[in-house]
């Protein structure tokens, strides 16, 4: 029984949320959110641009406030 993180293998659980500048496109925000919950980090883009365009751009203020408060 050596499983301390009660998951079957892998990586540890990481400890928060951390931009991933290194596969993102712009900030990193996109990307660090795709691997903290473990999506595909397309989808989250594709999430965002859907949601700049029918919330009338205010995903791109939610991006932007993420940008500069994470890391």
């Amino acid at each position: 029984m050596n499983d301390i993180t009660g998951q079957s293998g892998g990586k540890p659980p990481r400890a928060g949320f951390r931009l991933d500048k290194s596969n993102g496109k712009i900030f990193g925000v996109c990307a660090g959110i795709g691997n903290h919950f473990g999506i595909d980090t397309m989808l989250v883009r594709i999430g965002f641009v859907a949601g700049a365009l029918l919330g009338f751009g205010s995903f791109i203020l939610i991006y932007l406030a993420i940008a500069l408060i994470a890391d």
